[in-house]
């Protein structure tokens, strides 16, 4: 390999996936291990997350799953404990559970609005904090990687709750990340647009969804493999002095016309 890649390889680093069952988190599970990294796949039931480490180990690659509620303080204790004691210290973090539940705001219920801040805001929140003390308590660096989205920097009706959540996830990115500079820990997010996925696929289809890529600037909306080189920069070397910055990846969907 080139000394040109050297810096996006991730030997040596353990990197945790939050909501790696599926979509964005099980493929950069995949990303993670090719790049070097023992990866450790997180969800609230590890059965959802094993068939996606079988299949990193059956690339040669080490990985593990863990049960992990991100809203809950005590579960990501116990899954770092057992990460701990399989592979080391967590030192990449991508932080990548989150749920939408689209509903106009007024017919929003409490627990739809605080569902989905529990697990798009506090999950991020949670993990960050105890991965970060970890690291810390080690005395090594590390990089958390939020997933965000471009609903922190434009509006789309019946996503109130959600869009909140991940506005909030960018400024948590920027003020974290000045914390916890000095710790040689970098905290940075991604604002992926529109990515086909097995949830959004018959939608992306319908005549609402190509509509809605027709606005899109480079008419597309994007393929999993569109992420790695973001993930790759933030997680690894390659983005040393990157911290508190938030990339987006949408083929230009902020920048279109209203």
């Amino acid at each position: 390999m080139s000394d040109l890649f050297e810096p996006f390889r991730l030997d040596g680093q353990v990197a945790l996936v939050t909501g790696a069952s599926s979509g964005f988190g099980r493929h950069f599970g995949s990303v993670l291990a090719r790049a070097g990294a023992k990866v450790v796949l997180a969800a609230r039931r590890t059965d959802r997350v094993e068939a996606a480490c079988e299949a990193i180990r059956a690339e040669g690659a080490e990985a593990m799953a863990v049960t992990m509620d991100v809203t809950d303080s005590a579960s990501i204790v116990a899954a770092l404990d057992d990460v701990e004691q399989a592979f080391g210290v967590v030192t990449v973090v991508v932080n990548n559970a989150g749920i939408t539940i689209p509903k106009p705001l007024v017919d929003l219920e409490d627990s739809d609005w605080s569902g989905v801040i529990d697990t798009n805001l506090n999950g991020v929140a949670y993990v960050t904090r105890e991965s970060a003390r970890r690291m810390i308590a080690a005395g090594v660096g590390g990089s958390v990687v939020n997933i965000a989205s471009i609903l922190a920097q434009r509006e789309q009706k019946f996503l109130t709750n959600y869009a909140a959540s991940k506005a909030a996830v960018v400024q948590f990115t920027r003020t974290a990340a000045l914390e916890l500079a000095q710790h040689d820990i970098r905290v940075n997010a991604i604002c992926p647009g529109y990515f086909e996925t097995d949830l959004n696929r018959g939608w992306l289809e319908s005549e609402e969804g190509q509509a809605m890529i027709r606005r899109i600037p480079q008419r597309r909306v994007g393929d999993l493999e569109d992420l790695n080189g973001p993930l790759l920069l933030l997680a690894s070397r390659a983005g040393a002095l990157m911290t508190g910055a938030s990339l987006t990846a949408d083929g230009g969907h902020v920048l279109s016309s209203l």
